[in-house]
């Protein structure tokens, strides 16, 4: 990050309440314990700047697709895909404020939607299809056509705007997979599809597909610049628009504040129970190891999953131990649910802490092997014993880790608090019906 937007960011962080969170956490070490107002207040700092910075490394990422679009070559596709890859490492570890808190739920699906079928945006290969019982936009292909005819309707896609692609194209029909905008649709037009299946190999399309006349490939580069071009800036426009719902004034950190402060404490661990049982270690990673298909692996084009899933889970310690590291290296912390459970179970406290560092390692263990070894989209590949048995690590830790956050709740006399399930983890046999 270059040290104007290390400025930048730090000022709307200073904005967003650091000060005043750090007052409560006084206020509350003065009268001898952890104060749930001033935790409520860190938990929110933090989302703040974590959003802030996703905006900032998005920001990054705009200005290479700006340079790579001007100028196409193979250094500015790779300098644009590095961009990508950055970003959405501090855009991870905000997942954790998603299910507790409807403002992020209802908006997520903008910014990270997973998995989409391609073949909406742009060419794709013959063993794709061309067509979906289900997506009547299947290989609609809207970059090659500057119409698209869905349910006896035409759908003007001349002009590949933002507007077009947040409110005509996404989720088009009703479909999510139809995903038009956000990181993945951004990742698929820098990657271009994984057509290696289980084997080793990432997207690989070539820069030449943004290149100015004859040199153009696969057609249509203009619009395929003009659409990634309008994606990108409406995923900063997107960040920027959550950033600023956890300012002071902001409505998630208004409504979060507002509420009795056990009712928000339960909202908090909604966001680390939920993500980590029912959506990271069911939907994103044990459905795919049981299926053994790569197209159900988060960041697919790029074989960038590891990372993905990966910050997931520092975002979740991220919230229970008050504290974050930002890109630059700087540290945010205060009051911490840790604080406040070890007033009132120690033991839980440590039991807590020490599951969320297995899951770590655990997760660690398998970000290392994707960067040595094999990809995420190998590792769950069948008959691949190793791989599987060290991305079911992964579930194992995290599965019991969610058993820990449960006992949380009861010790912090919370209303009971029903996380999201998975099918793949919940009722296995219902996966393959």
């Amino acid at each position: 990050m270059n040290s104007g937007l290390r400025s930048w960011t730090t000022t709307l962080v200073a904005a967003g309440g650091l000060l005043v969170s750090a007052g409560l956490a006084q206020a509350a070490s003065a009268q001898g314990g952890p104060d749930k107002q001033a935790i409520i207040a860190t938990y929110a700092d933090i989302a703040h700047a974590g959003y802030t910075d996703s905006v900032a490394l998005a920001r990054d990422l705009q200005k290479a697709v700006d340079t790579l679009i001007a100028t196409p070559s193979a250094a500015q596709m790779a300098a644009a895909r590095q961009a990508w890859l950055a970003a959405r490492v501090p855009y991870m570890q905000t997942e954790v404020f998603r299910f507790g808190n409807a403002i992020v739920d209802d908006w997520e699906g903008k910014v990270n939607a997973w998995p989409l079928d391609e073949g909406l945006i742009d060419y794709v290969a013959p063993a794709y299809g061309n067509s979906s019982d289900g997506n009547p936009v299947y290989a609609a292909n809207v970059i090659a056509n500057p119409q698209i005819s869905i349910g006896g309707k035409t759908v003007d896609t001349a002009k590949l705007t933002k507007a077009l692609l947040a409110d005509s194209l996404h989720e088009i029909g009703g479909v999510e997979a139809n995903v038009a905008t956000g990181y993945h649709a951004i990742e698929f037009l820098l990657w271009g599809q994984d057509l290696n299946g289980t084997g080793p190999g990432a997207g690989n399309r070539p820069w030449t597909d943004y290149a100015k006349g004859d040199a153009c490939t696969n057609g249509n580069c203009d619009r395929r610049a003009a659409y990634l071009d309008a994606a990108t800036e409406l995923l900063v426009d997107d960040l920027v628009w959550m950033a600023m719902q956890w300012a002071p004034k902001g409505a998630a950190r208004q409504d979060l504040m507002a509420v009795p402060a056990d009712q928000a404490l339960a909202r908090i661990l909604t966001g680390l129970g939920s993500l980590s049982y029912g959506e990271l270690a069911g939907e994103r990673i044990k459905l795919g190891l049981m299926l053994h298909d790569p197209e159900e692996e988060h960041d697919c084009f790029s074989d960038n999953t590891h990372n993905s899933h990966y910050y997931d889970v520092i975002g979740m310690l991220n919230v229970y131990t008050g504290s974050y590291t930002r890109p630059d290296g700087s540290k945010l912390s205060g009051a911490a649910l840790a604080d406040l459970v070890a007033q009132k179970d120690p033991g839980l406290n440590e039991r807590m802490l020490k599951d969320l560092r297995a899951t770590e390692a655990a997760m660690a263990a398998l970000k290392k092997r994707a960067e040595t070894v094999e990809h995420y989209d190998q590792m769950i590949g069948a008959e691949n014993a190793q791989g599987n048995a060290t991305v079911q690590k992964v579930v194992d830790a995290l599965t019991t880790q969610t058993r820990t956050i449960e006992k949380l709740v009861s010790t912090l006399d919370l209303q009971p608090i029903a996380f999201e399930g998975s099918d793949s983890l919940d009722n296995p046999e219902a996966v393959f019906q």
